[in-house]
């Protein structure tokens, strides 16, 4: 029985022995052909680590196919995103040597690989189109969308929607920077082409040089021009870079639109020339009168407040951004003005005019050729005319010497009696102020308002000692209650020139200055002219 048992025992072991020697042998011929194993190898290293930015990502058997599945999963990231993109990828592989194992499946290493790199994304970036137009720069998606901006600045202008604006290369500058060019849609006919392209030869040639010479040119009538817009373009000089830009610094079209082509208040400084009238500068600049006067009211009352040359005005008008200049040929049945004829005395002085002869206007049937900045005719020029009823012009004399000025007749003092109605301020005073005196201590210097010639050197009654200037503008000053005269009657004086000590002397209530301006013997407010 017990031989039996250790027969028995000695069966078992051998077949579990068998079974173990057998399924090691399957595994390892079935290891030799499963994917990924590596077979021990005496050379060295036969596994890689693969690691991007410094995190693993998995295995591989050969560092050459690590680098192109690098290069798939940045081309799969570059095509999943939109414009052009900037990401950190830095690759590293760590050689072993091993008896048997596995290598990552190429899939798995390469979804790592794009999961790391998505986190190293450090900006994406458009391609785009900077424009640039004066100082204002704004960045659109693509070209249709910079032709569409300024094409919409041409649209304004272009009722008939004849002109087309292009983007060229600028032969000035780089390839990639764009200037415009605007074409017009129209289609010449076929007869038109053909005709304009074939020669004239042998007889032909002759008659058409024959016909030249002897051809008188014939005069055209109304209905022989062409009327509507020649020629358009956009006036300032446009730039257009393309360009890669982050995604968030591209605009929408239409915001560009908006900004570029939408009319801006903008102020214009206007300096008045010879000839110039409100009405004229009116018509010029395309803004009413009384606008005109509401902008300048420090310098204009009314609309007929006289204007001098080399006075600026402030003239807001609107404009937009991007402005566009167009040629445009017009018939017109209109009344008109001639212009005002100026006659120039350089004996008068420039605030001086007289109208020698009243204007009358006129009727005519006109053809034009009109040159535009946006909607203001900046030049006129008059193809054909036909006058119904001639125009008269205004004739004016004017001067041309310039007026003179008046300054203070003394440094400090303080106002102690305006001009115009006052209580007497003691017995023998007028209470019509017939000028302004500033407080002084006695011997202050005055000095003449304006140049001119003493007419009067001594005592006067209320004014005790004084001093008149007559000026060459017609004006009279006067200079009262003074402590000492220092001219004679008959002097030439210039202004600023010293003439008197200010005093105490005629009616007067204390020490002060009094100061008078008469026109044409008529007291005026001296603070009117005196300049501050």
């Amino acid at each position: 029985m017990a031989k039996r048992v250790r027969k028995r025992r000695k069966e078992h072991k051998y077949i579990k022995f068998t079974f173990i020697k057998y399924s090691v042998l399957t595994i390892f011929l079935c290891m030799l052909f499963v994917r990924g194993y590596v077979p021990f190898e005496k050379e060295g290293e036969n596994v890689w680590r693969v690691k991007v930015n410094g995190v693993e990502v998995g295995t591989v058997d050969d560092p050459a196919k690590a680098e192109e599945m690098l290069w798939k999963a940045r081309y799969q990231i570059q095509s999943s995103m939109e414009g052009f993109i900037f990401l950190e990828a830095e690759l590293e592989t760590t050689g072993e040597e091993m008896f048997w194992g596995y290598v990552d499946d190429e899939t798995f290493v390469r979804t790592n690989m794009i999961r790391v790199l998505q986190s190293s994304v450090q900006t994406a970036l458009q391609r785009s189109y900077t424009v640039k137009v004066k100082d204002y720069l704004v960045n659109l998606r693509t070209q249709e969308e910079v032709e569409e901006l300024f094409q919409a600045a041409i649209d304004k202008y272009d009722d008939s929607g004849e002109f087309q604006v292009r983007l060229v290369h600028d032969p000035k500058r780089e390839f990639s920077v764009f200037t415009t060019v605007v074409d017009q849609k129209a289609e010449e006919d076929e007869a038109s082409v053909q005709a304009t392209s074939l020669p004239a030869v042998g007889v032909a040639t002759y008659l058409t040089s024959e016909g030249k010479a002897f051809d008188e040119p014939e005069e055209k009538d109304f209905d022989d021009f062409y009327y509507g817009v020649l020629e358009m373009d956009l006036a300032e000089y446009v730039e257009v870079i393309r360009a890669y830009m982050p995604a968030n610094q591209v605009s929408p079209v239409d915001e560009a639109i908006a900004r570029l082509v939408t009319e801006q208040e903008v102020p214009v400084e206007y300096t008045i020339v010879s000839g110039d009238t409100l009405s004229e500068i009116a018509m010029k600049v395309n803004v009413p009168m009384d606008r005109i006067v509401e902008m300048n009211s420090d310098l204009l009352d009314s609309v007929n407040t006289p204007i001098h040359v080399g006075d600026k005005l402030i003239i807001t008008v609107p404009e937009p951004e991007l402005s566009v200049t167009r040629t445009e040929t017009k018939y017109y049945e209109e009344i008109y003005d001639e212009d005002t004829i100026y006659i120039e005395n350089e004996a008068w002085f420039t605030n001086q005019q007289v109208v020698r002869q009243q204007p009358s206007s006129g009727f005519r049937k006109i053809s034009v050729e009109e040159y535009y900045l946006n909607d203001t005719v900046v030049e006129r020029v008059i193809l054909k005319q036909e006058l119904i009823k001639e125009a008269v012009p205004m004739i004016v004399e004017r001067g041309t010497k310039v007026p003179p000025t008046y300054i203070k007749p003394l440094s400090g003092g303080k106002i102690s009696s305006g001009f115009g109605r006052r209580s007497s301020p003691t017995k023998g005073a007028s209470s019509n102020h017939q000028g302004v005196d500033w407080a002084t201590p006695i011997g202050t210097s005055v000095v003449a308002s304006c140049g001119g010639t003493v007419s009067k050197a001594g005592w006067a009654s209320g004014y005790g000692y004084c001093v008149f200037i007559e000026h060459e503008d017609g004006k009279q000053t006067r200079y009262g209650h003074l402590s000492k005269v220092l001219v004679k009657v008959g002097q030439k004086v210039k202004q600023g020139e010293k003439i008197a000590l200010s005093g105490n002397t005629g009616v007067s209530t204390g020490p002060h200055l009094h100061f008078e301006i008469r026109v044409n013997g008529t007291a005026v407010n001296p603070l009117n002219y005196v300049s501050k």
